[in-house]
């Protein structure tokens, strides 16, 4: 597996990096077993949260330079990789904040005796993480366990490497110990045997259906502690009394950002009958006015796909779509340029027998669905793999609350995008994984909840 940066404006290659070997491998393994042994990952926590704040701060005095790294590394916009660099400080102060509260002892009243729950960090863990969002996806690992002590192995994506280790340094410069936090550009193979390792006690992933199998099995059959935040199938649900400028307005963002790389990203827009058309035009106008260009370039407001690859997977997907009798409403082609980019592109009338029903669309593409009423709606929204995020449209608060308690989904958004804060926990069920990250119940996920009992 080849690590470069390709910029997928100009499908330019940047730089290489070499792959680390099984003797760094092993070289990193004992670096962060002995750090997980010490008295820095054992002891008191508030020796370790200093690290956070200082990582925060580092982080927002590099704003503009981490987020140019991204946009050529990946093509995100670079005012959104701005927002994500940004994100990332704010998780690391809020874990500095807020850790040593949520690893408060917990009482549990008992007729057994004086009874508490105390949380201690299981030991090195391992990490796969994805190009989208390429340090916000690191961070979201990173603050919640160096808080609770246990050293990260890191395998970022083979397409973000320069971010990889600029996250590295920087967490090193924060005042990390050696082996708190270690990126290793690695193949499959060797992340297995790092899961396999007795040394290693968890395994975290976000990434793709198919990787996440991979990993989960391994960490199952070894029995480990895994997390998994995999694809997604988010619905947009438009009700009849919908504020339909905002709903719009917010459609084209929830679809379009990161040119529609987002797991949490609306893919099928489920628009009551009586307000389709109308939203549909109003839509169809917006995707139109749409100008694709260069991430860097402010005025640009869809930049390229990650990669070559994915420009042709989309494609595909696309073709395979309308074959088999979707109608192509807008768009549906890659852009006649040079680099990855694809047309903002709008697909109706898809049956439950099209592929594309129940497939995760990884770019620019909306799925359009049409209902009669609220039930049709859950029924449409809950006929998936996935249950990841979903937004549902509604003056009415109470009916669209109703509705996102019967939506099959990890999150819901009322009159909102599916979105991400530090505060709030982040994960899905069914095929888009399991566990949360985030918030206080992302920094549980890989603790020892030890009881205690004084029995007098």
């Amino acid at each position: 597996m080849a690590y470069q940066t390709v910029n997928p404006a100009t499908n330019q290659l940047i730089k290489e990096y070499p792959s680390h070997t099984d003797a760094d491998v092993e070289a990193a393994l004992k670096k962060a077993d002995a750090l997980y042994h010490s008295e820095w990952a054992k002891g008191d926590i508030e020796q370790r949260l200093p690290v956070l704040h200082k990582l925060a701060d580092l982080i927002d005095a590099r704003v503009d330079d981490l987020a140019k790294i991204a946009s050529v590394e990946m093509g995100k916009l670079i005012e959104q990789s701005r927002s994500e660099v940004k994100l990332c400080a704010q998780i690391a102060r809020y874990y500095a904040d807020n850790a040593k509260q949520f690893f408060a002892p917990v009482k549990y009243k008992s007729e057994m005796g004086d009874a508490w729950v105390e949380h201690h960090p299981i030991g090195v863990l391992m990490a796969v993480e994805p190009w989208n969002f390429p340090y916000y996806q690191l961070m979201r690992v990173l603050a919640p366990n160096l808080a609770a002590g246990n050293p990260v192995l890191a395998k970022h994506a083979s397409i973000v490497p320069q971010c990889a280790e600029a996250f590295a340094h920087l967490v090193r410069e924060a005042g990390a110990p050696e082996g708190a936090w270690t990126n290793l550009f690695i193949s499959q193979d060797q992340v297995a045997a790092i899961i396999a390792d007795p040394r290693v006690q968890g395994a975290a992933l976000t990434g793709s259906e198919k990787a996440g199998s991979v990993v989960a099995a391994q960490a199952a059959k070894h029995i480990k502690k895994s997390t998994l935040e995999l694809g997604g199938n988010d619905v947009f649900v438009v009700l009849d009394d919908a504020d339909l400028e905002k709903a719009v307005k917010t459609g084209v963002n929830a679809r379009l950002a990161n040119a529609g790389q987002v797991c949490t990203a609306a893919k099928r827009f489920i628009l009551h009958e009586k307000i389709a058309d109308q939203f549909l035009a109003k839509f169809t106008e917006a995707f139109r006015a749409i100008k694709v260009g260069d991430p860097l370039d402010k005025s640009t407001t869809l930049g390229p796909l990650s990669s070559k690859d994915a420009l042709e997977t989309l494609t595909k997907q696309v073709d395979d779509a309308v074959k088999n009798g979707a109608k192509l409403h807008l768009g549906g082609k890659p852009v006649q340029r040079e680099g990855s980019f694809f047309e903002p592109t709008i697909l109706t009338h898809i049956s439950r027998d099209n592929p594309a029903y129940f497939e995760e669309f990884f770019g620019p593409v909306a799925q359009v669905y049409v209902v009669k009423n609220d039930d049709e709606a859950i029924s449409l929204a809950n006929d998936s793999h996935y249950g990841l995020g979903g937004a549902v449209f509604s003056k009415d608060i109470e009916r669209a609350k109703k509705m996102a308690s019967r939506i099959e989904t990890g999150m819901v958004y009322i009159n909102w995008l599916t979105d991400t804060a530090a505060e709030l926990p982040f994960g899905g069920v069914k095929r888009s994984g399991y566990g949360r990250e985030l918030s206080d119940l992302g920094i549980k996920e890989f603790v020892n909840q030890k009881l205690v009992v004084v029995r007098q």
